[in-house]
């Protein structure tokens, strides 16, 4: 999930996972490259079940959801966290779907909505997307028919939040005032994941992991256009201006540089197995992808295409977020981990 902005904190990731004590904090550097001095790492254990995360520049925290296992889901958080202390603000537990089971309605993807103050979800197991109050952690609304919905993205500037629907081939758009659908573009065979959406135009980019490529679709248009991206594109971000597309190939374990005005592809930089996550770096333009196979991060110099940082992280590294340089990732360990972690890098400049 990935947004281009010039008025606000830029949001890009990383990932880094270190198992340490339950609550505690540690502090460690990254691993040096010949363009960047090392980042500095810091630590923390949350939850289980750790998935995505997405700081509020309006309250200073980090939402972050979890959910543990398979259907019926019945343990599920979407935690309020310090980003400085790292530490668990608020946890709140969504509503409750089958009381014969306890399940509930489990939370996976998230963004946040500033301008009016809240936070949506996708509700994966659910077919849903959900929507709460940053102030108070109430929920909402819960909006139907986003089949397996996955990812979501916020367009402050035209009041629209985009979800993706992977089962189907959706994409669906709601209005961030009157939290009700206002648009549905249907892609026959595609399954689209990860999203970008330029809010300047008001132009949406999803990557369309079912064949390697990225739907776009332009504001006022249900007539999407396809760009060719990388082989197994996963996750996508936009440069600062957006005229630069970014993708995390998961099945080559690469970052595809895309020029979205020629459609074509002008570089190809191996990451490490298991790309899975992406994000762009503002200040210095440069590309975060984390790697799952391969437990760590891999920064590069697009321009140059060469991997400027590597670092490595726990086990299974998951999403990644970033404000103000600072990059936030989550970690969704192995079986048997009471808690995943959520791990602070401030990159190195």
């Amino acid at each position: 999930m990935s947004r281009t902005r010039t008025h606000r904190r830029t949001a890009v990731a990383s990932a880094v996972a270190v198992a340490v004590a339950a609550g505690s904090v540690v502090t460690l550097a990254g691993t040096a490259s010949a363009h960047t001095s090392s980042s500095t790492v810091s630590t923390a254990k949350l939850t289980k079940g750790l998935y995505q995360s997405a700081y509020s520049e309006r309250n200073n925290v980090l939402w972050v959801t979890a959910a543990v296992g398979r259907p019926p889901v019945t343990e599920s958080h979407l935690l309020k966290v310090d980003p400085k202390t790292l530490a668990i603000k608020s946890d709140i537990t969504p509503p409750v779907t089958d009381t014969a089971t306890g399940a509930v309605e489990a939370v996976y993807g998230v963004a946040v909505d500033d301008e009016h103050n809240t936070v949506w979800t996708t509700n994966t197991r659910n077919n849903t997307v959900s929507v709460y109050s940053q102030r108070t952690g109430e929920h909402l609304a819960t909006l139907p028919n986003v089949n397996h919905a996955r990812e979501i993205v916020v367009d402050e500037k035209h009041d629209t939040v985009w979800a993706s629907g992977f089962s189907d081939g959706t994409l669906v758009a709601f209005d961030t005032k009157s939290l009700t659908e206002k648009r549905r573009v249907t892609v026959d065979g595609a399954g689209p994941t990860g999203l970008a959406v330029n809010e300047k135009t008001g132009t949406l980019y999803a990557a369309d992991l079912n064949n390697d490529r990225l739907i776009e679709v332009k504001r006022g248009s249900d007539t999407p256009a396809f760009i060719a991206a990388g082989d197994g594109p996963i996750s996508v971000s936009l440069s600062k201006n957006g005229k630069t597309a970014y993708t995390a190939d998961q099945t080559s374990g690469t970052l595809s540089v895309i020029d979205l005005k020629s459609g074509t592809t002008t570089k190809s930089v191996a990451t490490g197995a298991g790309a899975l996550s992406v994000a762009t770096d503002e200040r210095s333009g440069d590309v975060l992808v984390v790697n799952r196979t391969d437990a760590n991060v891999t920064r590069v110099d697009v321009k140059t295409g060469v991997v400027e940082e590597t670092v490595a992280t726990g086990a299974n590294p998951n999403h990644v977020e970033v404000a103000d340089g600072t990059a936030y990732v989550v970690d969704k360990s192995g079986a048997g981990t009471a808690e995943d972690t959520l791990t602070e890098i401030r990159l190195a400049r």
